[in-house]
């Protein structure tokens, strides 16, 4: 696969999941970082980037995701039953 294309896969995952990451109320310094992301993500397919580079933002990516799951569980848990999906 592409390099610029698994890059582009791991900063939209990103960024997907800033509304979520809103509601958790992390901070204004993680949720600062998403327009550092949204600019990045104008200018990667401009990089030249190796491989080395791509999987170790992958695997921050993977970090990343694995550090919100407990979070993002604990609000699904604490939402109503009306906001549940069903």
């Amino acid at each position: 696969m592409n390099r610029v294309v698994r890059i582009t896969n791991c900063l939209k995952t990103i960024l997907e999941l800033e509304p979520e990451l809103r509601k958790l109320d992390l901070g204004g310094n993680l949720l600062d970082e998403f327009d550092f992301l949204k600019s990045f993500l104008e200018k990667v397919e401009h990089l030249n980037l190796s491989e080395e580079e791509v999987e170790r933002i992958e695997r921050a990516t993977a970090r990343f995701l694995g550090e919100l799951r407990l979070p993002f569980s604990q609000r699904m848990e604490n939402r109503p039953d009306s906001d549940r999906l069903q």
